[in-house]
């Protein structure tokens, strides 16, 4: 059976926060969970994830970044995501194929029936169940973001996105909210701005109603 759940969201929106406390909420009834990151979740995908992170690249090209979170995502659908979901596990991640659409695509310009393309060639039309995207102003997000990066030492390992401008993430936000008009029977939209216990209720509940829709016992 298994269930694909993708939490999306520009920098700063807490999308990790509450990756974690819905990790225990299922962890807290006994169901299979596997969670996971894009890009990353694969020793390789990981090594790719440092070259994409890092400050020190910031002359890396749009279209070397969509090749290079492609290719971290194929071995991490190959080694991970789909065998999980195979053993009926509910595979969280943070991130997948609507990041680039929104990154690469609205942000950086390159034009979309590239990226669709690309996704369908090298992931044989994987979608998430249900994708949580947690929206809020860019000047929010990336003030939490840098903050955040900051005190973990990690400005330089995982800040690029963060130095770039605030146009180019309103660009990217967006992006998203487009994506959810699209699809909304597979987005849920959560005002990232709330505090996060009530983000929480609002994600398991949506998260509930998805396992009930796929014949887990919750």
């Amino acid at each position: 059976m298994g269930l694909f759940i993708v939490f999306e969201g520009i920098e700063g929106c807490g999308k990790t926060t509450q990756i974690e406390l819905l990790g225990r909420y299922l962890a807290g009834k006994k169901l299979p969970i596997v969670i996971t990151r894009e890009p990353g979740g694969t020793p390789v995908s990981e090594e790719i994830r440092k070259i994409f992170l890092h400050s020190v690249n910031r002359d890396i090209l749009p279209l070397t970044e969509l090749l290079l979170v492609t290719a971290a995502r194929v071995q991490h659908v190959d080694q991970l995501i789909r065998p999980a979901l195979h053993d009926d596990k509910i595979v969280v991640c943070d991130r997948f194929c609507d990041a680039t659409v929104a990154y690469q695509g609205y942000g950086e310009g390159i034009p979309l029936a590239l990226i669709f393309k690309s996704q369908e060639l090298f992931l044989d039309y994987l979608r998430p169940d249900i994708t949580m995207l947690f929206d809020c102003p860019v000047e929010v997000g990336l003030s939490r973001s840098r903050s955040r990066n900051k005190a973990e030492g990690l400005e330089l390992a995982e800040g690029r996105f963060e130095e770039k401008t605030v146009q180019f993430h309103e660009k990217v936000r967006g992006g998203y909210l487009d994506l959810a008009k699209r699809e909304p029977e597979r987005f849920t939209i959560v005002d990232a701005q709330q505090s996060i216990e009530a983000i929480h209720e609002q994600v398991c509940l949506a998260i509930d109603a998805k396992l009930k829709e796929k014949g887990y016992a919750v």
